[in-house]
């Protein structure tokens, strides 16, 4: 598997400086090919790398410090340019490679279609895995505009794999209205609007089962996440994502890997978009890595 280098070497704060002695591995997938508004995701891996080197390596609401893990930054996978179909090929190749080697995959996106690859493959390891999803996104359709591989895809392609009854959404706000009856009508979970409080509810269901966590940082409102391809109004607080977070962390779900996607720093002149993702990537790194 080729990495791009690109990123001037840098990568995320304390990052081990191989991969063997790694535990978790955090790795980018700069694609933004199907994106139907406002491309540039493919840039957020890199620019959230850069936005760590301002935090901290403690965090005080774990109690954790970074240099009690032993983690990993590969870089980003070098993706081809507008070949949608390769490039989810060579992701599910990546993370097959890792899970071979009881590696925690946590990859930096990127358009939330590199999710469906990740999932493919952690699926072959955990049959019984089950999914928790935090988006503004339902990403229920079976295409769009007749395109099957499209970031508004990956949720229902998940489903059809794992079946609706493993899937596990919140913070939804926007979609078709065919996406909202088919999570009714499938016997999948959907939390619209809010995260934290529903999410508590549902954590102890799925006690000691593997989960696979994915967030769109567009669950939060665009006050605290401009720097996406696809704002929504009505969103979530960083406090609050930070909180659902600690919560997954907290509780007895088995998480077997996570991404954190669609940050597109071109939107944000702030920062405060990365500078944000940088931290929710931080408290992942501390709470689901065991």
């Amino acid at each position: 598997m080729l990495f791009d280098e690109s990123y001037s070497g840098k990568v995320f704060i304390m990052s081990r400086a191989t991969e063997e002695e790694a535990d978790t591995i955090i790795y980018g997938m700069p694609m933004d090919w199907t994106v139907s508004f406002r491309p540039g995701s493919r840039f957020g891996p890199s620019r959230i790398r850069e936005a760590s080197i301002g935090l901290e390596e403690y965090s005080p609401y774990l109690d954790r410090h970074l240099e009690e893990i032993r983690y990993h930054d590969a870089g980003d996978i070098m993706l081809p340019f507008g070949n949608a179909q390769r490039s989810i090929d060579m992701i599910e190749g990546y993370i097959d490679q890792l899970v071979e080697k009881n590696k925690f995959p946590l990859g930096l996106g990127g358009e939330h279609l590199v999710t469906w690859p990740v999932l493919k493959a952690m699926y072959r390891k955990y049959p019984n895995m089950a999914v928790i999803h935090i988006d503004a996104h339902a990403d229920l359709r079976e295409e769009y505009e007749g395109e099957p591989l499209s970031h508004s895809t990956p949720i229902r392609k998940a489903c059809e794999l794992i079946g609706p009854e493993n899937i596990y959404s919140f913070g939804i706000r926007s979609g078709m209205r065919e996406e909202f009856t088919y999570a009714e009508q499938s016997g999948m979970h959907m939390s619209r609007y809010e995260v934290l409080e529903p999410l508590q509810e549902i954590l102890p269901t799925l006690s000691g089962r593997p989960v696979y966590v994915t967030i769109d940082i567009d669950v939060l409102d665009p006050a605290f996440a401009p720097g996406t391809g696809t704002a929504e109004a009505g969103g979530i607080s960083s406090k609050e994502l930070l909180g659902a977070i600690h919560a997954i962390a907290g509780s007895e779900v088995d998480v077997v890997g996570a991404d954190l996607v669609e940050v597109a720093p071109a939107y944000d002149p702030t920062e405060r978009t990365q500078i944000a993702a940088s931290k929710f990537v931080r408290e992942m790194l501390l709470g689901f890595t065991k």
